[in-house]
């Protein structure tokens, strides 16, 4: 089970030690969902693209684009 994890998390995660540095902008797809990568972007000072649902806030991402729920999927 260890080996399965371990193998799971270097797949998501195994190329964030080859990072230099910062990104230079993030896109997130739903805000939501991914309320805090948003905020994380936002402390660091990374721009932001979302596509956010028309019942989420438009004020957080640097660049919103709205969609309907069922266009996300």
């Amino acid at each position: 089970m260890l080996k399965r994890q371990l193998s799971r998390l270097q797949t998501y995660l195994g190329k964030i030690k080859y990072m230099t540095r910062l990104p230079n902008i993030v896109i997130i797809v739903d805000l939501q969902e991914k309320y805090t990568a948003l905020r994380e972007c936002i402390t660091l000072g990374i721009p932001t693209i979302c596509l956010i649902d028309t019942n989420s806030d438009l004020g957080l991402a640097d660049i919103s684009i709205c969609c309907a729920e069922a266009c996300k999927r």
